[in-house]
């Protein structure tokens, strides 16, 4: 049963299997393990960027494909349920209309991107995706009306996903679905496929395979992903706007969770997403006391202030990619 749930996939390590175990454990049982609205706020985080990085990595892992418009479909889930809320009420209709409104604009979005441009070289491909991104970043700051502008958009969620436990655990069961569902596509024929056009494009497409068509499939289901992860966020915070959404940064978190996590696995995303939004919510506190602890050595307390929170992740980032060239799920694996 297990087998068949993770399609064949398994860890292939026994330390990666027991951190795996571990991070489940601890999402499920976070509310009660972990209380408090900051270590909830964290966990949901936490679940919401393991679908989102799994998204990227089928583009940047199996596929090949560096984009930089991965934060925009994230956007665009986030804006179409805001905006949805926020102009029709609270109910179930103005949930479902905003959720399918945001998938067909994402899948509309990348389709095209993905017939118009994946034809060209991959790095013409990644300033096409990355001018696309700050367009939508500059529309969504100047149509203020609709989306709040700087300031985004606040709105109320059906009255039963009012509760944060129960509001908690659906993002959970959703993310967790919608990442078993990334892995049985990279498991399946057409993630075999994938994988061989990351290989050797020539080859693939000499043996009858139309690269474009793939890649463009691979594109909208990782944008669908991206959506539905932006969805889960925005319904969590009851908020969307630029800096939740639509930040460059986002993108830049995203790339760095994938190479820390490793390229080319979907428990990468896990282990990658889990320890970089760990690191980003709490390494601040643990300088802290780390900083009050060596109070009495010199230069020390300095060093470790917590104003520095960004240079230690910033070295942090570095050791894990020299130590795992190949991530830590590559490493374990090996």
């Amino acid at each position: 049963m297990l087998i068949r749930l993770l399609s064949g996939d398994l860890p292939r390590s026994r330390v990666l299997a027991v951190i795996l175990i571990l991070i489940f454990l601890g999402l499920a049982l976070a509310p009660f393990v972990f209380p408090g609205t900051r270590s909830l706020n964290v966990a949901a985080k936490v679940a919401v960027f393991i679908l989102l990085v799994a998204s990227y990595d089928l583009l940047l892992g199996y596929t090949g494909i560096v984009s930089f418009a991965h934060t925009m479909f994230f956007g665009i889930g986030g804006y179409g349920v805001g905006i949805a809320m926020a102009k029709m009420g609270s109910g179930w209709f103005a949930l479902t209309t905003g959720v399918l409104t945001s998938f067909l604009l994402s899948l509309l979005i990348a389709l095209a991107i993905g017939l118009l441009s994946l034809r060209v070289r991959a790095i013409f491909f990644a300033m096409i995706t990355l001018a696309v991104a700050a367009f939508f970043q500059i529309l969504a700051s100047q149509l203020s009306a609709f989306t709040g502008g700087e300031d985004g958009l606040s709105f109320r969620v059906p009255e039963a996903l009012r509760d944060r436990l129960t509001s908690y655990y659906v993002v959970l069961t959703v993310a967790a679905a919608l990442f078993l569902a990334l892995l049985r596509v990279v498991n399946s024929p057409f993630g075999r496929v994938l994988l061989s056009i990351r290989e050797n494009e020539f080859r693939s497409e000499a043996i009858g395979y139309r690269l474009v068509t793939y890649r463009t499939i691979a594109n909208c289901l990782a944008a669908l992903g991206a959506t539905a992860a932006g969805v889960l966020y925005a319904l969590w915070l009851r908020y969307t706007g630029p800096d939740t959404t639509l930040s460059f940064n986002i993108m830049i978190d995203i790339l760095l969770m994938v190479v820390i996590g490793g390229m080319g696995t979907m428990y990468g995303a896990v282990l990658g997403a889990t320890i970089f939004v760990v690191a980003q919510n709490y390494l601040q506190d643990l300088m802290k006391l780390a900083s009050g602890a060596a109070s009495g050595i010199p230069l020390l307390p300095q060093v470790l202030h917590p104003d520095r929170w960004l240079l230690w992740l910033g070295i942090l980032f570095i050791l894990c990619v020299y130590y795992f060239p190949t991530g830590i799920v590559g490493r374990l694996r090996r």
